[in-house]
């Protein structure tokens, strides 16, 4: 048996403030915010999600918001950049976009593709590439039309403190199609067309540390729980210690770390973000775990008030 992922469902970084998270994520940057919620082992943080008009697996980004947390070094054991793709002939766009917003970046070709490459405002390393590929976003925020909008994903740099190991994994593993070499970059494809490009840096560096501007796991897809079920066996075959299925409400999720130090999580595309709220109306309040409803108050009180707003 050999299974195939399609490609990315989500990442999951770690931030500062919130409203500086949706500022930039939301108001500069013109993602959805799609659901707003608690972590699950933290319900005084937010867990912030952004993405693409429906929430789609492959455009989602999301966010656990620590005030005052150390700021974290990106490095080994991480995906060191979060790649964004729009479409053809709209980097001129961003370019004016980011200069307005007075966001430094730098353009930089690869595997013959235009890309610009700059950090949020914590820290965390992204890039927008052109790219034919993908459905045209339909969310309308801050003056960014469907015809220069994101996506959704591009793909991710993974920086691994084992690359031998990482690449073999995601070609044997995870069922990626070795693409080439360009420099110190693996490039690996997945079959989805949105989501589906990763470079693996062929070359250790420094060891990756956890905190603000990190990015904490990359989430691959299952079609459903059944198939989730066999990659879980699967994964476990092949000598990865799996965890148990868990339900995150949107999604059921199992995690393993792999030999190059990367957390990965394999999420089911159903149910989605509709799930809980009308795909009208997805995050535009907050909404709890069961679990966590009963705390209702308090979590209001505690939690610091964010709203999406459009920048100037």
């Amino acid at each position: 048996m050999k299974l195939e992922t399609s490609g990315i469902h989500h990442i999951t970084a770690i931030v500062g403030h919130p409203q500086e998270n949706i500022d930039f994520y939301a108001g500069v940057l013109g993602l959805r915010l799609v659901k707003q919620t608690v972590n699950f082992d933290d319900p005084g943080t937010y867990h912030l999600y952004f993405g693409d008009e429906g929430g789609s697996p492959g455009t989602i980004i999301t966010f656990f918001p620590w005030i005052g947390a150390r700021q974290g070094i990106v490095g080994d054991g991480q995906v060191g950049v979060t790649s964004y793709a729009v479409p053809k002939g709209a980097l001129a766009f961003w370019k004016k976009r980011l200069e307005d917003f007075q966001i430094p970046f730098h353009p930089v070709e690869r595997f013959g593709e235009q890309c610009l490459k700059f950090d949020d405002p914590h820290g965390l390393h992204l890039e927008i590439v052109e790219r034919e590929e993908g459905k045209v976003n339909t969310w309308v925020f801050g003056g960014i039309s469907p015809d220069v909008s994101i996506k959704g994903f591009g793909g991710a740099t993974l920086f691994s403190s084992h690359p031998n190991q990482t690449a073999e994994l995601l070609e044997n593993v995870m069922g990626l199609e070795l693409l080439g070499e360009e420099g110190d970059l693996i490039r690996f494809r997945s079959s989805a067309d949105i989501g589906n490009i990763i470079d693996l840096k062929s070359i250790p560096t420094e060891k990756g540390q956890t905190g603000v501007g990190t990015v904490h796991h990359i989430a691959w897809r299952a079609q459903d729980d059944a198939e989730q079920i066999e990659w879980q066996k699967y994964v476990a075959a092949k000598g990865y210690g799996v965890t148990a299925v868990q339900d995150r409400n949107h999604f059921n999720a199992i995690y393993f770390r792999e030999h190059g130090e990367i957390l990965f999580e394999i999420a089911t595309d159903p149910p989605g973000f509709a799930l809980d709220e009308s795909r009208e109306t997805m995050g535009e309040k907050l909404m709890l775990p069961m679990q966590y409803e009963k705390f209702r108050e308090q979590l209001e009180q505690r939690l610091i008030p964010i709203q999406v707003r459009e920048l100037s």
